[in-house]
């Protein structure tokens, strides 16, 4: 597990300098349909919610106001350390460790999570491991959303394009990425074929926000793979972000627009 995560955050590019900043000043944040949809799933009342690759806390700090307490795991030093220091809430606590073995008591948890995370993991002993430290009843919910978000038509066009140009230059590299080992489209059958759930499903949900120019070329610069891929030479023009950024100038400019972004849950309960 450990050599399997650490091979994926190295190809990542998430350990260079300064890029956990820049992911967490460009990520989004899980929208409050989908942090209330996974609480009433969980019994309403959170004693503690577990999250599984917390990276910069982005996905753990918005549990602050709705459970007792917030542990987030995360491997990566330079990722917990943004987490550490962007975190005020007294109730939320980071620990370095591997999702597949957290060293937390057996079902301490309502709810276990993994935000944009779980295709970075083995998922069988995760899965395990998410199940040991859910209570009876408990939840685990990975969930991610798609790329890419709807802003307009053109926007979208030369977004997708540099999407294909990032696998694209990825093959050619040879760079492996996390959701190429564990893809995101299996991870329902993996807690299903997992024995460790009664019940599993997905759930499709969505958020709507305002984002300007800045935050739009922003997310797409915060992907993985970008730093590994630019170290080796591959260029902005090659990659489709010259071209992308042109047309969020063309299109977008100076002034603020709606962006809906997609969100894939699957969940599974443990249990009673």
């Amino acid at each position: 597990m450990r050599e399997f995560s650490l091979e994926a955050i190295r190809q990542s590019g998430y350990l260079g300098e300064g890029f956990a900043d820049f992911y967490d000043e460009h990520r989004p944040r899980p929208p409050s349909p989908l942090l209330d949809a996974l609480q009433r799933y969980a019994g309403g009342e959170l004693r503690c919610v577990v999250d599984l690759g917390s990276g910069t806390g982005l996905s753990t700090r918005p549990w602050a106001d709705r459970a007792a307490h917030v542990v987030g795991i995360e491997p990566n030093d330079a990722m917990r350390a943004v987490a550490v220091a962007r975190t005020t809430e007294p109730n939320v606590r980071y620990v370095a460790a591997f999702a597949d073995h957290t060293s937390l008591p057996d079902e301490t948890a309502d709810l276990v999570t993994c935000s944009q995370s779980f295709h970075w993991m083995e998922r069988q002993p995760v899965l395990a491991e998410a199940a040991r430290v859910l209570r009876p009843g408990g939840v685990f919910a990975a969930y991610d959303y798609d790329m890419p978000p709807l802003v307009h038509r053109e926007v979208d066009e030369a977004f997708a394009e540099h999407l294909r140009r990032r696998r694209r230059f990825r093959d050619v590299h040879g760079v492996a990425a996390g959701w190429t080992r564990t893809p995101k489209a299996k991870h329902l059958d993996a807690i299903r074929e997992s024995g460790r759930f009664r019940y599993a499903r997905e759930v499709v949900l969505h958020d709507e926000f305002e984002v300007g120019s800045e935050e739009i070329v922003g997310l797409a610069r915060s992907l993985g793979l970008l730093p590994e891929l630019k170290a080796l030479g591959v260029t902005d023009d090659e990659l489709g972000l010259t071209r992308l950024e042109e047309v969020v100038e063309r299109v977008v400019g100076g002034r603020r627009v709606r962006q809906v972004l997609g969100y894939r849950v699957r969940l599974g309960v443990t249990p009673s």
